[in-house]
């Protein structure tokens, strides 16, 4: 008997480990795993394991010359790079760009691990020699360049072939046999790769030949797997990763691999700091402080163009209709296609703070609920969420969003329970759209366990509802009811029969919940009627 082949068995090799002191801030690269100074919540300085996910010469911006950062200092010539990292067993959305000065040298350099290709399955990728990578390449100018080739009537080379003109592989294979091989199973892909690189085409993006989402190295000199096989690292969030396979915003490994290049963001008297990447102009990037005019949403690069615009500013609302008014809180309906620079301006301040949206410009199949709080100063945008004018997957919410600055407030169920009232008037059972970012599936979940557990208390013991009296009472999908029950641990099978029965803990979670006053819709004040589209005005983008 043959020994066995335990070739998938086999731990993978330990990280290649450099002892501190034995290298140098050269030495240092995409993919390395490294200690970084930081502050931690307490004030206090700490020295943090962290992974490096993009190198770059510290960029010098005219409008950030009289702006200075406190732990940096100009005179040392390790801050003249910046490095992109994500700290250790942290939430990607506090990603950010530290200085060269900040690099603890003296602890050990982790260098990742080698990568081993399938067996079976030999690279085409070209081999670079370490040190020289390909300067990245814009989406747009590779699509436009891919589909030239793709049209011409003489291609100059043999593996130009018109049916496989918007694959995303940085390098052609070898041979025509070889791609003719690989044509069948990458033609699926064909068509999502292309939306994503429409859709990435206005802003610059470092992604890896891979696709992999933990390090982002400019050089694409790696072949990207087949399509057919699922990435290893979209399997963190099993659960969050199955929500994100459908609808208009569909997550891309493209869009996560951005780099953050926004710091910090001013809005009215909030100071915020930017979690994601949002395709801002290139001229606007890696500026200390973004201002942004509450009102109109437009951007200045300084505090002086921004008073200067205040001065001429004369909108003091949402630029649309007020549907919902009740004590200080009020509702904007706004159409897409009447509002594009608005809503385009919203959009990018909404990217800032979403990883998974991928619409920024395409705003006018949507219509806008605008959340606000109102003063003496005018009204104050808390969130907002959006909605397609026609669905054909019946969902009430496209993309929802309360703005770091209020968030922990309740104004993230307060925004939930309006589009389920929309939900109502409609007569229509609604969901909201996948992908759900991780708190929009924390904020769903806790609105739909608090709304069935509080039809059922209502209703009384001896009530009789079944799935579909929940769902339309509530406007829920009778697939968000049912999950919900599942996860409260509601369904109890008795005498042949499936009984939905509270349990005590659910009803003393209930009961702690009630006691806490949050702010409730209160549908009489709801002034509002379905808007109605002809066929004329359902077409986009001809």
């Amino acid at each position: 008997m043959s020994p066995p082949t335990n070739t998938s068995e086999n731990p993978p090799p330990p990280p290649i480990v450099k002892p501190g002191g034995s290298y140098t801030l050269q030495a240092v690269g995409v993919g390395c795993k490294i200690y970084i100074r930081r502050t931690d919540a307490d004030g206090k300085s700490e020295e943090r394991l962290a992974e490096i996910l993009s190198i770059r010469d510290k960029p010098s911006n005219p409008y950030s010359r009289a702006q200075s950062v406190k732990d940096e200092d100009p005179s040392k010539p390790e801050d003249q790079w910046e490095y992109f990292v994500h700290w250790d067993a942290f939430n990607k959305r506090l990603d950010e760009w530290v200085s060269g000065s900040r690099l603890v040298l003296k602890r050990d350099l982790l260098w990742p691990q080698p990568k081993v290709a399938p067996p079976g399955k030999k690279s085409t990728a070209p081999k670079v020699p370490p040190g020289k990578a390909r300067p990245s390449q814009n989406l747009l100018k590779k699509a436009t360049s891919n589909a030239a080739n793709a049209t011409s009537p003489t291609p100059t080379v043999p593996f130009a072939i018109p049916d496989f003109a918007a694959s995303p592989s940085p390098a052609p294979s070898q041979s025509l046999k070889r791609k003719r091989d690989e044509e069948e199973e990458e033609e699926e892909g064909t068509e999502d790769m292309d939306a994503d690189a429409d859709a990435d085409a206005d802003g610059d993006m470092d992604v890896d030949g891979e696709g992999d989402l933990e390090t982002f190295d400019l050089s694409m000199t790696e072949a990207i797997p087949d399509n057919n096989e699922q990435p290893a690292t979209f399997s963190k969030e099993q659960e969050i990763e199955k929500l994100r396979t459908s609808g208009s915003m569909t997550q891309s490994i493209s869009e996560i691999a951005r780099v953050k290049n926004l710091n910090r963001l001013q809005i009215g008297k909030h100071e915020v700091d930017a979690w994601y990447f949002s395709p801002y102009p290139k001229e606007y990037a890696h500026l200390p402080i973004l201002y942004i005019c509450e009102f109109c949403l437009s951007f200045y690069p300084s505090p002086m163009m921004l008073s200067r615009h205040r001065q001429k500013c004369t909108m003091l609302h949402p630029p649309g209709n007020e549907i919902y008014r009740h004590e200080d809180i009020s509702f904007y309906e706004i159409d897409g296609k009447r509002q594009l620079t608005w809503c385009r301006n919203l959009s990018l301040l909404s990217k800032c703070f979403l990883d998974h949206k991928t619409l920024y410009y395409d705003v006018t199949p949507f219509m806008y609920y605008v959340m606000v709080i109102r003063d003496a100063a005018g009204c104050h945008v808390i969130g907002y969420f959006s909605k397609e004018k026609e669905s054909a997957e019946g969902y009430n919410v496209a993309c929802i969003l309360t703005l770091p600055q209020h968030q922990r407030h309740g104004y993230g169920k307060l925004l939930i329970e309006f589009s389920y009232e929309l939900s109502k008037v409609e007569g229509k059972l609604g969901s909201p759209e996948k992908p759900l970012s991780d708190l929009g599936l924390l904020g769903y979940r806790a609105y739909w366990a608090e709304t069935i557990v509080e039809l059922l208390v209502n209703a009384g013991a001896d009530a009789e509802l079944s799935i579909d009296d929940i769902a339309w009472k509530t406007a829920i999908t009778h697939a968000d009811v049912q999950n919900t029950c599942i996860t409260l641990q509601l369904f109890r099978h008795y005498k042949g029969q499936n009984l939905i029965c509270l349990t005590n803990a659910v009803l003393e979670r209930h009961e702690k919940a009630r006691k806490k006053k949050r702010r409730r819709i209160v549908p009489e004040h709801l002034k509002w009627k379905p808007p109605v589209f002809t066929r004329d005005q359902l077409r986009f983008g001809w």
